[in-house]
This record gives structure tokens, sequence and C-alpha cells, in this order.
């Protein structure tokens, strides 16, 4: 736990700044009191009477009924915070409210806010603080939170040989030591001590959650996975459970057998893995073991665990281009075949061996398929054409998948040939589903699994299977209709997918749309098969082809295990109920993915099905049988031990606020397609407001009911809710593309907790005041509009978008420095690029870029953005802790909001 941070009380007039509080207690926003309160919380003083309740509210907090409108006579209500923004047509001048409706989202008739008391103009009301505003300063600052952790645990050895103990945070670096649970670059969770009964689970609506990432990076100072090989014999597993051998099994009877630590269940140690114990009974070959004494580890698989018991193939890469009109036209298709020529040297490989074992294949398609036999002894490439779209076969076996060193000539000669082959084309009717079922059925026949690169660019309008029609429907938005705009169209991609999973087939998405295409119809099949899907609005070749093709690059690289399936195994009293990501599940227990990545994370949900043992804990095995890059069956073994606890207390001790967020995300995002968007926010908000009335209640000290108390590893907790429910997919709003919420749903199912961290929380940098001898990355600020100012310039990013904002009186020698312009005025934004330039400033600046830039599966396309120009709006939206343009509220309006459901809920 990191220590609270020291401004942590909320002083009115005249009141003395509080002591710092202590690490590990709630951290505690108050008014001054006479009596201190024993614990140090963090509590928030909207007023001392709570509001009468109301029901006039159609909005996010509306569950349930939220007290009427503050008025000018000391009714405490939370007010906006920024009195530079100008009144909203239509409402009282200055203090006074009148009671509308408040909604989230877009604007009802006659309604003017996003959340009671919350448009700009009108103070904020306290009782005893008339006319005051709450001090942003005051509440609980993520940035703050961030740096405490770095401060205190930054740069340091985490060795995971302790049960149930809490990680540093996401954003802090550290050098993790394995010593026996896995590293939380693998595993995170939403509570390091789960609670010892469901009932106290349901108590506290703390969801109980791991978020997987069983093929993370781990970075270079950091022990690579050891590979485990028992030969015929294959890995030990526990006779009933079938868990694996770990460092939770307990050997007994000198040795000769082993209880698991999972089901309990007594088992035969087999003759080959015998070992003496010593005198505290551990087995004397403990450490040179890594099954006995790491978290995590890989075992080789035998032939048991292989399709058909036969040893597979290596995976084979399919690149499969769309050359329609507008492909042609744009110059993409020429991009691609160029890039490809130096990319296939790069195809990822095993660190032992000279060259990649995966094979590749060529298809390009518009209304019809053209596949390309590129055997190493012909001198030309040939092609054959599919043009039966409705019953697609593989028109060659033999030269179509092929090793690219022995190919390279005749697969060179045709990638210069594709792009004059249809140099003349007026065919701008594409086929889409066709594509993958070709795809799937050239990797079957070759009896190996793999991935296939489609560049798509528009709405498969062509007569074949999975045809769409353009249904992007304003008039369905804040309807019960609005979930089917992130269904898919036709029920074919979802049968689809089915078969790709089922045949190891993964399907990586290229997407240049200039207009709708239906992602939530395309971008299903990547999905369900662990695939990655990326999107190029207004494709155009000068300014957008680095970003496209750093992904590209990035993404064959990948190291990478196909034909997967996950088995998530616990100890006794609960078990995995949920799962959320790029996944695909056939039954209750298998998470199948075609294809699972370095970036692909699974969050699993637990529950009780009986009660939990504080001595004995919660134990948590992941196991993943995959294929590696070069064709050998893998286990890939994840082990993690948690506490459990019959205190509540302890439960909200060891919570992790980023894990948290991480699992309501992708929960949301399920829930909407089958539930209203509102009932969705609401329940968000409901959860919040649950998850810290039972804290409050149960464990913190007695104070003011006026008081908001927030628990410590929580108190920025509300702060990423309210980033949550202002992104766009839950935003029901006319002026959001359809399409950027389908693939913003899409995208957050399969990100782990630190892309999630970053997404919904931006990263934003002062780059005016850099120390240009310094190697260090400037401390970032809070994401408002309060923390820029004129003379400064900052740098922001969210993991998909990067923007650079200056201010009108930025320093000219930094104007110069980046830009090699002498002024303000002659800052060009057109450019997605900063120039390379031979100056610190410029260096410094570029490199800082680049570290953000390297942590993070998306390449992140620049826009320059200047103060008081029209693109500001744009960057505005990425400023979480302020008032959106869409309607959203602003953090303090939010936490207050938050309040009143706690005043509700305790009342």
């Amino acid at each position: 736990m990191g220590p609270v941070q020291q401004d942590s009380q909320c002083t009115g007039p005249g009141a003395t700044p509080s002591s710092h509080t202590s690490s590990g207690h709630p951290a505690s926003f108050q008014l001054p009191q006479p009596t201190p309160p024993t614990q140090q919380q963090t509590a928030l003083p909207p007023g001392s009477r709570v509001p009468p309740p109301a029901n006039n509210f159609s909005g996010l907090c509306a569950q349930p009924s939220l007290p009427t409108m503050a008025r000018q006579d000391g009714i405490p209500g939370c007010g906006p915070l920024n009195p530079n923004l100008q009144q909203l047509p239509g409402q009282p001048p200055g203090p006074g409210y009148h009671p509308q409706q408040a909604n989230y989202g877009p604007q009802m008739a006659g309604s003017q806010l996003s959340y009671p008391g919350a448009f700009p103009g009108g103070p904020a009301q306290f009782s005893g603080l008339q006319q005051k505003k709450l001090d942003p300063d005051s509440i609980p600052s993520p940035i703050q939170v961030i740096e405490n952790d770095k401060a205190s645990r930054g740069g340091q050895i985490y060795a995971t040989n302790t049960r149930g103990q809490v990680p540093p945070l996401v954003t802090t670096d550290c050098i993790i030591q394995d010593q026996g649970h896995a590293s939380p670059r693998y595993i995170r969770c939403t509570t390091y001590c789960f609670p010892t009964s469901s009932d106290m689970a349901k108590q506290t609506h703390i969801p109980l959650a791991a978020v997987i990432q069983p093929f993370a990076i781990v970075p270079q100072n950091e022990t690579p996975l050891y590979v485990v090989n028992h030969g015929e014999t294959g890995p030990i597993r526990c006779n009933r459970c079938k868990a694996y051998m770990c460092p939770f099994m307990q050997f007994i009877e000198g040795g000769r057998r082993y209880q698991c630590g999972f089901c309990n269940c007594i088992n035969d140690v087999p003759p080959f893995f015998f070992q003496h114990l010593d005198h505290i009974g551990r087995r004397v070959d403990h450490y040179e073991r890594p099954e006995l004494s790491l978290g995590s580890y890989e075992y080789v698989a035998t032939l048991d665990y292989c399709r058909n018991n036969k040893p597979p193939n290596p995976p084979a890469y399919i690149f499969m281009i769309d050359v329609s009109y507008r492909n042609i036209n744009s110059g993409l298709v020429k991009l691609i075949c160029e890039e490809l020529k130096t990319l296939l040297d790069k195809l990822p490989r095993e660190e032992q061996e000279e060259s990649s074992a995966i094979r590749v294949g060529f298809v390009t398609y518009n209304k019809v398929l053209h596949f390309f036999n590129v055997k190493s002894n012909l001198a030309q490439p040939q092609m054959m054409v599919v043009s039966d779209v409705g019953e697609v076969f593989v028109p060659l076996l033999d030269g179509f998948l092929v090793d690219f060193q022995e190919s390279r000539s005749v697969v060179n000669n045709l990638l210069d040939q594709i792009p004059e082959m249809f140099a003349d084309t007026n065919e701008s009717e594409t086929i889409f589903a066709p594509v993958i079922q070709a795809g799937m059925e050239a990797l079957k026949a070759a009896e190996c699994a793999g991935k296939l690169f489609i560049f798509h660019s528009s709405l498969p309008t062509a007569e074949a299977p999975g045809k769409l029609r353009n249904r992007d429907d304003k008039k369905l938005l804040n309807t019960d209709k609005e979930k089917t705009l992130f269904q898919p169209q036709v029920n074919y991609y979802e049968t689809l997918a089915r078969d790709c999973v089922a045949n190891g087939c993964c399907v990586n998405l290229f997407l240049f749309p200039n207009q709708y295409v239906d992602i939530a119809s395309l971008g299903l099949v990547t999905m369900y098969t662990g695939g990655t899907l990326y999107k190029y609005n207004n494709f155009q070749l000068s300014s957008d082809s680095p970003q496209f093709l750093t992904d590209l690059r990035k993404d064959i690289e990948k190291k990478t295990g196909f034909d997967a399936i996950m088995r998530v195994r616990t100890s006794t009293g609960f078990r995995a109920t949920d799962f959320f990501g790029a996944i695909y599940m056939n039954n209750t227990t298998d998470v199948e993915m075609a294809a699972v990545d370095c970036d692909k994370a699974v969050t699993v949900e637990f529950k009780h099905d009986d009660k939990l043992n504080e001595d004995s804990g919660a134990l948590i095995q992941c196991a993943v049988l995959y294929t590696s890059i070069s064709g050998q069956r893998r286990l890939r073994i994840h082990n993690i031990g948690l506490n459990c606890s019959s205190q509540l207390a302890d439960v909200y001790k060891t919570c992790e606020t980023d894990a948290l967020i991480n699992f309501f995300a992708k929960s949301a995002f399920k829930a909407i397609l089958s539930q209203p968007l509102k009932t969705v926010r609401e329940i968000l908000v409901n959860q919040t407001a649950h998850m810290l009335a039972c804290y409050r209640k149960n464990c913190a000290s007695p104070s003011a009911v006026s008081q908001l108390i927030l628990p410590d590893a929580m108190k920025v907790l509300p702060v990423y809710m309210n980033c949550l429910l202002k992104s766009c997919v839950l935003v029901s709003r006319p002026e959001i593309p359809t399409d950027e919420r389908a693939y913003h749903q899409q995208l957050v199912m399969a990100m782990g907790v630190a892309d999630t961290q970053l997404f919904f929380y931006p990263q934003l940098l002062p780059i005016h005041s850099l120390d240009l001898k310094s190697d260090a990355v400037p401390a970032a600020v809070r994401c408002s509009e309060e923390r820029l100012s004129e003379g400064g310039a900052f740098i922001l990013a969210n993991g998909l978008s990067m923007f650079l904002w200056l201010g009108v009186s930025t320093p000219p020698e930094l104007i110069q420095g980046l830009f090699n312009v002498p002024s303000f005025a002659h800052i060009s934004t057109e450019a997605t690029l900063l120039p390379d330039l031979d100056n610190p400033y410029s260096k410094k600046v570029k490199s800082i870029m680049e570290h953000i830039q390297s942590q993070k599966p998306y390449t992140m396309k620049l826009m320059i953005v200047k103060q008081r120009e029209q693109p500001e709006i744009l960057f505005r939206q990425f400023l979480v802790e302020d008032k959106s343009i869409y309607g959203g509220a602003s953090y303090v309006d939010f936490l207050c909001c938050v309040h009143r459901e706690i005043c509700q809920l305790l009342n």
C-alpha cells in the first residue's frame, strides 16, 4: 500500500491543514472538527444534512432516487468547479438552481444537466461553506497515488514469496522475482484477500476477479520461463482434479505421496519423480525444480495433449489483401506489398532457431478470391480464381503455403505483380466472410493453426455469405434497440468464429474505412479468435503509413501461442464462473483461443460455492495448452495464492483499483450486448456506491453522515469509474460514430490491467520545463483543463491516441527546438510526426514519446493541437476529470453524486 497522499483533508476557511495520514489507513477529506477522528479517512463534506429524495431524475445516478437540486437555502449539493465556463443556454444566471431532469449522455428536450447541480455557473454549496467551491486539489488524485507508489516501490525487487501480498501498481517499474507465486505481469487480482463467505462477498459488492495475461512480455532483466520436460510421462497431475504439479502440493509420507493443494486428494508420487524430504518436510530438490519452487513455468506436452494425438505442424500466416478500387487507388495495396518483402524476413522464431518455421500464403480478393501458387520451383507465381464464393474451397494445396526463405524469389515476384495486376480495376464491391472461410479452409487442409492478416476497407455488400447492409441508425440511440448496434447483423459471423476457433485460425483485421463498415459484425471473428483489430479512418498514404506499418511490423513479430485452450482451477470453496476477453467458450470451463499473444488478457470472475478457510487461503492455477511458433505443444502454468479473511477491512485493504476498473469495463462492455445502456450505467454507479457504503458502515471510524469516506486502496475508484462511464461505448450520442463505439468495445474486452488503466485515465505530461540533462520522464499531471497553462506544452496519451498540446504562449525556444519554426503561428497542425532535428529539446521529447509508445500494443498517431483552435475539442474529451462535451460529469460532480447514493444506502 502506498502512503496516503498528504493533502488528504479538505479544509474550509480558517482551517488548519491536517497531519499526514499513515499508510494503510483510509484517507480522509473532511472539514475541521473539534475532535479529529481516531482513524484517518478520506472524507468530503457535502453538507451536514442529507437532502430529501426526489424521483424526477432519469439520470445516471437514478437508482435509488436522488435528492432534489440544491437551492440557494444551503441544502447541500455539489456544483461545478470551473468558474470560467460559459453559461449554458436557457439556464438561470448565477447561484439559484432550478430542478431539471438530469441525464447522462444525450441531452433530452428540456434537460441541460448531466448530473444534478452539474451545470456551469452555479456555486458548490456546502452547509457553512456557502459560495465556496470544493478545491480539486483536496480530492484524491490518481497522479498522487501513482507517484507515491513509484516513490515507495519503484526500481526495487518485488519477490513473490508471500501469499496474498499486494503487488506494486501497474504504473510502477520494478524488478519482479518469482519465488512461488506468478508475477503480477501475468496475474493481477481485484483483491488479494477474498472474503471467507459468499454472504460477506455479497455484502461488499467487490467483484472477486483475476486478470490473467498468460503471455505477458517479461523485461530483459527478469528470468524467462523455465521449460520442464518429463519425456514420455508428461506433466504430473492430481488424479482427481487434474491440477498440475506446483508449489501448492504438499509432500507427505517421506516424499512417497503428495496432497493436492486444490482438491486435497492424496496422490502417489511417480517413481521417477521421487525425492526425500528435509527436516521441514520439503523435498531436497525443491529449488532445482521450477514446478516446485516457482509460480510460473512451462511443460513440454506429450501426444495426449495434441489434436488427433499427432504432433502439430508449425503455424502458418496467410496475407489476404482487398484489391478493390479504393485500396488500389489510395496506394495501400502497393504499400502492403512493398512492406511484406522486408517483413517476411522477420517472422517470429524460437531463440535457438536459424529461421522461422512459419509458412506463408497469399490471397487477394474483391468480389471473388484469387489464390497464388508460389512454390519455390516455379519461374512465375500462378493465380487461381475462386468465383463461387457461396461454397469456398481451396483450389491448391501444394505451393500455397511455403517457406519464405525457399520461395523468396517467387514471393517477391508476386508482391511486385499484385499492384500492377489490379491497376486498372474498377471493382468497388467486396466480400468478407468468404475470405475468412477460405483462409480457415486452407489452414485446415494443411493441418496447421495460424493467423490470417486481412487488409480490408469497406462494407461487404457483394452477394455472398456474410453480406451486410448499412444499418447505422441514430434513431436507435437511447432505446431498448440500441444494443443491436453492438451485435452482429447476421448470425453467419458467430458460426464462422466458432469454426475458426475449432480449427486454430486466428483473424487479424486491418481496417481502412472512410464510412460505416459495421465493426460489430466484421470484428466479431477477430474478437472470438484472439486476433487484433486495427482501424485507420480515412487512410492517407502520406500521413497514416507510419502508424499502419509500425502496427503491422509489431503484430507479425509478436510472440504468440496458437490453437490454445485455457483452464482455471481453484482450491475448494470457490470457482471460476465468468470469463471476459478475446476468447470463445464452448462450455463453462474451457477458454478457447485460436491464438493468444503477449497483449491479450482474460478477466476471470470467481464466486463462492462454500466457505473459504483463512489458513489454507484461496489458490488459483491457470493452465494454457498451446502450440509454439516452432510447432511444439506446450503447457504454460501460472499459480497464485490469495489470503482469505472474515474481516471486511482485510478485503478492502488489499484491493487493487486498476484491476477493479478492468473488470468493471469488461463486464459493462459485455452487458451492453443484452441490456439497455442506461441500466448498465446505473449498475456501475450503484456498485461503486455499494462498495463504498459497505466500507463506511463496517470499517470506518464514526463520523458525520455528511462525510464521504473512501478506503485507502479505493480512493481513486470514483475518478476511474467516472472515466469509464464517460467512455464513448457507454455514451449514446449521435455525434459519436457507431463504429468507433464498437471498435473501443472490442479492444477493451482483450486488454490487460496496464492498458485499461491508461485508456481510461490518460497520461498528461508537461514538456515545457524539461530537464534536458536527465533521462527521467517528467511527472504526469491530472487530466484536467485546470492543469494546462498558456505558456505550457503537454503530451497526452491513452494508448490509442497521442496529442501534443501547445499553449498560445509556448516558449519560442521550445517551438524552434521541436518544429524548426520561429513562432506559435508558424506551427502546422497537419503533421503527424515531429521532424527529426538535431537538438536536445527535440531528442528529449521524441524519446519521451517513444518511451510511452514502447509499452503499448497500438501505435498512437500523433495529433498536434494548438490552444484555442478547432481540433482542441477533440483533445478536451481526454481531459477526463472535467465535464465532457457529451454531458458526462466532472470528477467533483461524480464524487458528489456517489456520495448522495451512499447516503441513501446508509439511511
